[in-house]
């Protein structure tokens, strides 16, 4: 049975309420409070997991930062890490994410009612555009999650190469970084079946600014990447 069919199915009674109240706060985003449409979202995002047969697994978080205002920098695996991270972090935060997502259900009211922002990696305006509004709102004590690798890994916990570009509002809003290695992620929505699953998300220990301050986008890059590919390595 497809696993989503089966997080519906098991929560049928819910469903349509819960849809139907977050495509309203989507609708009037600027007229809720952002825990109160977050909790929402973790709310339905909790019955998910639990109906889903997924077993999910959270290491370290005395690491997050008690101080709002940073970066958090996370491998990619599948269209289940988003739904995985809010489950995993109580506080509300916003997310760089691909276009293409706005056009999915659900992700797309995810995304207004958390004020995310899409990039359009192939216009360069657009993305700068992106990365000047996310600094600001880092630097006001936002918090943002961002997918270096651009897109998804399709070879399972194997990553791709971090753009060494996605670290710029980190850098320009001198931010703490956090960051976040995923594993198993993919097995939960992008493969068949819905048999048990066990996804683990391990915060590391954050990166200050003082840390990275003397480094180039490109060797933060590199460093941030080495520290999550050891820890999945290390786990699996």
């Amino acid at each position: 049975m497809n696993r989503i069919l089966m997080m519906v199915a098991k929560n049928f009674w819910k469903v349509p309420g819960a849809y139907a109240k977050l495509c309203y706060y989507a609708k009037h985003t600027d007229e809720y409070p952002e825990n109160v449409k977050y909790n929402h979202i973790r709310y339905i995002l909790q019955l998910a997991v639990k109906s889903g047969n997924i077993d999910l697994q959270i290491y370290g978080k005395e690491n997050i930062p008690k101080e709002n205002g940073f970066v958090m920098i996370a491998n990619h695996q599948g269209l289940f890490d988003i739904l995985a991270m809010v489950n995993a972090i109580e506080r509300p935060w916003a997310a760089i994410l691909k276009k293409e997502l706005y056009s999915i259900p659900f992700m797309k009211q995810l995304v207004y009612c958390t004020k995310s922002y899409p990039m359009d990696r192939d216009d360069i305006r657009q993305s700068m555009e992106v990365i000047i509004a996310a600094t600001k709102e880092v630097k006001s004590g936002r918090n943002y999650l961002i997918f270096p690798e651009g897109t998804r890994s399709k070879n399972g916990n194997n990553m791709l190469e971090f753009h060494s570009g996605s670290f710029k509002i980190a850098t320009k809003a001198k931010a703490p970084i956090l960051p976040i290695a995923l594993i198993d992620s993919f097995k939960v929505l992008d493969q068949k079946g819905s048999a048990p699953v066990a996804v683990q998300i391990h915060f590391l220990e954050p990166i200050l600014y003082e840390e990275y301050k003397e480094m180039n986008t490109v060797e933060l890059a590199a460093m941030v990447h080495s520290r999550i590919e050891n820890k999945i390595k290390e786990r699996i």
